[in-house]
């Protein structure tokens, strides 16, 4: 540990989590991109089963940020951006994440409210 990380700032600390957070769902990537469309759809039950077989939603983020990821791209021609996944991850962690007109809100919200729509409650979005 270096002296200089004594300083760092808590946004600095936070953003660094949250940026090797995003480097676990680019790396799933390629498994969400070789499943076929029935096998991608089937996901969801799998991500269901995990969590009533005890993993928390924060231990299924990973994939389902992926899979919503690799769904966006076929069905809306839309990729999320690293910042738009890393919004998603603050959003799903209760924090406010501010945006600017034209960066991709709507997108950005698809992430946690999946995440959040596999425990079978319901899910509000606020923009």
């Amino acid at each position: 540990m270096g002296i200089f990380s004594i300083f760092q700032s808590d946004n600095a600390r936070s953003l660094k989590k949250l940026n090797k957070m995003a480097d676990q769902i680019d790396l799933l990537e390629p498994k969400y991109q070789a499943m076929d469309n029935a096998t991608l759809q089937a996901q969801t039950q799998v991500l269901k089963d995990r969590l009533k077989n005890g993993e928390t939603l924060d231990d299924i983020l990973y994939d389902a940020f992926a899979l919503v990821r690799e769904a966006s791209v076929r069905v809306l021609g839309m990729r999320h951006f690293r910042v738009q996944i890393i919004g998603g991850i603050v959003l799903h962690q209760g924090r406010i994440a501010e945006m600017r007109t034209g960066e991709g809100k709507t997108l950005v919200s698809t992430l946690p409210a999946y995440l959040n729509a596999l425990t079978g409650k319901g899910v509000h979005i606020v923009t």
